[in-house]
């Protein structure tokens, strides 16, 4: 129950990511690698804010406009210096890893003896229930558990609500339009560059937003943490559009919260039947291209064996005609 707990927790704040890379793959077409980057930088910023006595709610905060800030100079890259859009956020993401060692002052920050979201949430819950915990399904869970799962996911409810509340306003939706079709944007007079950087901003600041939480969450920011997390954001949106099968805005950001608690579950389960960590990121790998792979897959499949329509019978002519 522990491991399921952890791993349900871990999902829905690496959902956050899952939502950046949905705003900046699937709307703008644009495979950003910022990610890399601003997920550790919210978690540095963040780190080294409680660190220094900051309340985490602020602290949280200020790793969220690190990250917007850092995905609106990769926008200003691509729209104002006409760099490519995937060589922006390498060369984003390459800055970021010395950025990040600035700010930590080191390659690991531990936060365990210091103020956080989590040891905030933990301590009223262990007041509510008791140092013992409760009962789920015969199995013990600690106080502490609950309350990280219970935050964790009114958090991700509130940012997923937030999130289609704002696309679903005018600049929102200029946005989308951006993403579908730039030059009918331009031709009706929408300012297609802001848009973009607007974009970019908003999706680290969500992926910054999950770096500043898994560090709470863990206990710890390291340096290194960010590094292929790209490709769990495109695995989860993948895995999520696989299994809600829609397209819609809604069940698009549904289905990216979804997806990466599955993807969670299955790293779970492949360490626990004893997976080697260190081919953790290559079972990444070849869950991704499978996830990309598969649903092409069965769609042709369908096809080929879907039954011909029947050809339409001629009209019969009349009798003595």
């Amino acid at each position: 129950m522990t491991l399921l707990f952890g791993a349900l927790s871990v999902g829905l704040i690496l959902s956050l990511l899952s939502l950046g890379v949905l705003v900046s793959y699937r709307l703008f077409g644009i495979p950003d690698i910022t990610a890399d980057g601003t997920i550790t930088l919210g978690a540095s910023v963040t780190a080294v804010c409680c660190m220094h006595g900051i309340d985490p709610f602020v602290a949280t905060g200020l790793g969220t406009a690190a990250g917007a800030v850092a995905g609106s100079l990769t926008g200003i890259l691509h729209t104002r210096f006409k760099i490519n859009a995937l060589l922006s956020g390498i060369l984003m993401m390459t800055a970021l890893y010395s950025v990040n060692l600035r700010v930590m002052g080191s390659s690991n920050l531990p936060l365990m003896q210091y103020k956080t979201l989590a040891s905030m949430g933990e301590g009223r819950w262990r007041r509510l229930l008791g140092e013992e915990g409760v009962l789920l399904l015969g199995w013990k869970v600690s106080a502490g558990e609950v309350a990280l799962l219970i935050g964790v996911v009114v958090i991700v409810a509130l940012v997923g609500l937030a999130l289609y509340r704002f696309f679903r306003s005018h600049l929102g939706i200029a946005m989308i339009a951006t993403g579908n079709n730039a030059q009918m944007v331009r031709a009706l007079g929408g300012n297609v560059e802001r848009n973009i950087v607007i974009g970019l901003a908003l999706s680290n600041g969500l992926i910054a937003l999950g770096g500043s939480l898994l560090a709470q969450y863990q206990g710890f920011a390291d340096v290194q943490m960010g590094i292929g997390m790209i490709i769990w954001g495109l695995a989860s949106v993948i895995i999520g559009e696989a299994l809600t099968g829609s397209s819609t805005l809604g069940m698009r950001l549904i289905g990216a919260v979804i997806g990466s608690v599955v993807f969670r579950l299955l790293v779970a389960i492949a360490l626990r039947w004893g997976l080697n960590p260190n081919d953790l990121k290559l079972i990444t790998a070849v869950f991704v291209f499978l996830a990309l792979v598969l649903p092409a897959y069965f769609r042709r499949k369908r096809r080929r064996m879907a039954p011909s329509a029947p050809a339409p019978a001629e009209k019969a002519e009349p009798v003595g005609s």
